[in-house]
């Protein structure tokens, strides 16, 4: 099988494109797997290391040619509040979850999820269902794809995954941590 192993972004490339892949931001994230294109152009994408592909970037297929990359429509929610600070306070809870989570101009983007959408109208937020291509923010320091994970539940999934490593720990709220120094929990001072 043809093989592609090298990304051209987008502006670093012209001409007319051997094929064009139209792909979902799951699959803009995926370091190997078959594509075929459109016009029905196999290959095999087989990268060193996961991409975030984004609209407009080409892959170079092993014999020079160059295959467009798409971005897919998705079913997405779009949360929008009438101030920045309740946005804001929106964004904090969908980044507690670690959701991929695309910010727009006094919008915010996450990929369908009933359970979601509760939490953020309870908290304020107006939200409807939009059908266009996601394109969320990178890793924590600026690279790297985000893969959050849904409520959909019946497949198996479970949320005991959150391990931070030797480097990190969880604290008991009532700030008697045996792992290592004392914390204490801060005093409130009020919503607002």
């Amino acid at each position: 099988m043809l093989r592609a192993t090298e990304i051209l972004r987008a502006g670093l490339w012209g001409g007319k494109p051997a094929d064009v892949v139209r792909l979902d931001y799951d699959k803009r994230t995926r370091r190997r797997m078959a594509l075929v294109g459109n016009g029905g152009l196999s290959f095999l994408l087989d990268l060193a290391k996961a991409p975030i592909l984004r609209a407009g970037d080409g892959i170079r297929l092993e014999d020079g040619r160059i295959v467009a990359v798409e971005a897919a429509p998705e079913r997405l929610l779009e949360i929008a509040c009438t101030d920045e600070r309740a946005l804001a306070r929106i964004a904090w809870h969908l980044g507690n979850r670690h959701l991929a989570t695309e910010l727009g101009d006094r919008t915010i983007y996450i990929r369908e999820d009933h359970v979601i959408a509760d939490m953020v109208i309870g908290l304020g937020a107006a939200v409807r269902t939009v059908e266009r291509p996601f394109n969320p923010e990178g890793g924590a320091y600026g690279h790297g794809a985000v893969h959050g994970h849904s409520h959909h539940h019946g497949d198996g999934h479970s949320h005991k995954h959150h391990d931070h490593g030797d480097s990190q720990r969880h604290h008991r709220r009532d700030g008697n941590d045996q792992s290592g120094p004392r914390t204490l929990p801060l005093p409130l001072t009020g919503r607002g």
